[in-house]
């Protein structure tokens, strides 16, 4: 029987934390997700609209293929300032690559951010956007137990028609590995069946993490752009849904981003419709390395690299609802 972790938080992968910082005038903010070590990193990018920063270095023909820290924000492309707050912080902090003596430390500190500039609060910065402010304080609060819901980068996030969120959810394998996600819900596309009360995401809830509501014994969900989807009056570039899974497996860049590639359908089981051109979806994985994986002898790390990834992808769908039901709390 599947299980969570502890908390059923991203950082029942041990070694990760999580911080977040609101800026309730702007009713937007920042999600951190920060590392004990330079964990390895990979993303994979389905929308059809993001804003992202310093993804090129996690791809797996590139150098470094790790990160110290990864951001989430609010504020579209404002927010990717963000990720300016963290690297000064954890510099600071002497966290980074350090290239030659007597140089700054150099965090790697990748960064997506979400449109929520017309879901209300103050976006009039007369002094600047707050983004680096808040990725700094994000960074700085980091901790194993965070909230989910109208918080961070989750403050003024839609889903939909209905309110977005933070979320997240974990599972412990029957091998030990933990596999995670942290989530940022701001779809376009409805997260919820038709009935408007039961989450596309029944069907793989645990422990009543979401209210535990089953759907109607029968009812139409044929409809591709079921009515809580945000259809009608679109325009491009107000939606995205941002998530890191996490796993500590002892991974491969490649197979962090085989696991993020698998992930995406968590979006897809949980949101209808997903990856649309008005979305910016991006999901980062992230491996810590703490779990040793089997040698490639008869495929077996294959088929456990593949187990990895079906639990990320169940584990990023029940993170949406949850972000979702924790804001309607």
């Amino acid at each position: 029987m599947p299980k969570t972790g502890p908390r059923n938080l991203i950082t029942d992968v041990a070694g990760l934390t999580v911080g977040n910082a609101t800026d309730e005038a702007a009713k937007s903010g920042v999600t951190v997700l920060r590392c004990a070590d330079v964990f390895v990193a990979a993303v994979d990018i389905r929308g059809g609209a993001p804003a992202t920063r310093e993804t090129d270095v996690l791809e797996t023909s590139n150098l470094v293929g790790r990160a110290d820290a990864i951001a989430l924000a609010g504020g579209s492309v404002f927010g990717l300032a963000a990720a300016d707050g963290v690297t000064q912080f954890l510099s600071a902090a002497n966290v980074g690559l350090r290239l030659a003596p007597d140089t700054p430390a150099v965090p790697i500190a990748p960064a997506a951010a979400l449109y929520d500039l017309a879901n209300g609060g103050d976006k009039n910065w007369k002094d600047g956007a707050p983004y680096a402010r808040l990725g700094a304080a994000a960074c700085e609060s980091a901790a194993d137990d965070f909230k989910l819901g109208a918080v961070g980068a989750g403050r003024g996030a839609m889903a939909g028609r209905v309110p977005g969120g933070l979320g997240s959810a974990s599972i412990t394998l029957d091998d030990g590995i933990v596999v995670a996600a942290l989530v940022v819900a701001n779809p376009v596309g409805s997260p919820y069946l038709p009935d408007g009360e039961t989450f596309y995401a029944w069907p793989w809830e645990l422990d009543a993490e979401f209210g535990g509501r089953k759907p109607p014994s029968s009812g139409d969900v044929a409809d591709p752009f079921p009515p809580f989807a945000r259809i009608s009056g679109l325009q491009p570039r107000q939606n995205t849904t941002l998530a890191i899974v996490a796993t500590s497996a002892d991974l491969s860049g490649v197979e962090a981003k085989r696991v993020a590639i698998m992930a995406h359908d968590g979006i897809a089981r949980a949101v209808r419709p997903a990856h649309t051109l008005f979305d910016g979806d991006v999901v980062f994985s992230v491996a810590t390395a703490a779990a040793p994986l089997a040698s490639d002898d008869h495929g077996a790390r294959a088929l456990t690299v593949t187990a990895i990834g079906a639990a990320a992808a169940d584990c990023l769908a029940r993170a949406i609802a949850r972000g979702v039901y924790q804001s309607a709390m």
